[in-house]
């Protein structure tokens, strides 16, 4: 297939896609189509798909449209994301539209937000992980601040570099960033959401682990994409109990690969 013909496939595929990174045109259609979506720093696909038939993305895909391909680049970079040099206009347009629906929470109502396994940069996994920086950040994104918002993301991903270059320039800033990651919010829910724990220990061993801070009233747990570590959700019988928790166990390295996440929601 040349690029021509698919990119042609792409763009009618808000006609027709259920999801962005799972579309093959129906019967008649521009056969053998495939949107590939390219994630940022080799970063496993969300459990979330992209509807483009939600308002919101096709929002989102016709104001990316407009832009010019140096415009696009500038904000993938300013969140932390690297285009490639030999992609495409449409492929980095498809990206940032991706990128904005992940960091918007997502096009679809019915799935759940997840972590992914596996954080392509620090970045992209405090952004998930760290509630106060997200704010912080999403504040100067609607500013439209790309300075910031690189000097954010460089930041996050080599403090000693990026502090450095910026530090006379961003003094302020980076002061609040670090502020900001180093915050704990105050646990005010018994629900707790949960990440990094080896998959070895199973559901039951997992919820033996935790009562033994104090009632679990409910859990769901589920495998991450490579198998490794288990992600979900915790209900304990009471705030004190969570709090506990999340002391206990946020940030603490099993040897995984990745520190577990405790976050209360």
């Amino acid at each position: 297939m040349t690029t021509s013909s698919r990119w042609a496939c792409l763009l009618i595929l808000p006609l027709f896609a259920s999801s962005a990174s799972a579309f093959v045109a129906p019967a008649g259609g521009a056969a053998n189509c495939r949107a590939t979506v390219v994630r940022p720093f080799g970063s496993p696909p969300l459990k979330m798909a992209i509807d483009y038939n939600d308002p919101a993305v096709m929002e989102e895909f016709s104001l990316v449209q407009t832009m010019e391909y140096d415009e696009v680049v500038a904000e993938l970079a300013a969140s932390g994301v690297r285009a490639p040099a030999d992609m495409g206009d449409m492929d980095v347009k498809l990206m940032l539209v991706e990128l904005r629906t992940v960091m918007n929470g997502g096009s679809s109502s019915n799935e759940v937000k997840t972590p992914p396994a596996k954080f392509g940069s620090a970045f992209e996994e405090y952004l998930w992980t760290k509630p106060f920086f997200s704010q912080l950040y999403e504040s100067v994104k609607a500013q439209g601040d790309h300075n910031k918002m690189n000097v954010a993301a460089e930041y996050c991903n080599d403090p000693v570099n990026a502090k450095a270059r910026y530090y006379t320039a961003y003094a302020q800033f980076i002061d609040d960033i670090d502020a900001a990651l180093n915050a704990k919010p105050e646990v005010t829910s018994p629900t707790v959401q949960f990440s990094g724990f080896p998959a070895n220990m199973g559901e039951m061993g997992l919820k033996m682990t935790l009562e033994a801070l104090g009632e679990v009233a409910d859990m769901s747990c589920n495998m991450s994409d490579d198998g490794i570590t288990l992600f979900g959700e915790v209900t304990f019988g009471s705030v004190d109990s969570a709090k506990a928790a999340i002391e206990q166990y946020d940030g603490m390295d099993m040897g995984m690969g990745d520190k577990l996440q405790m976050i209360s929601i």
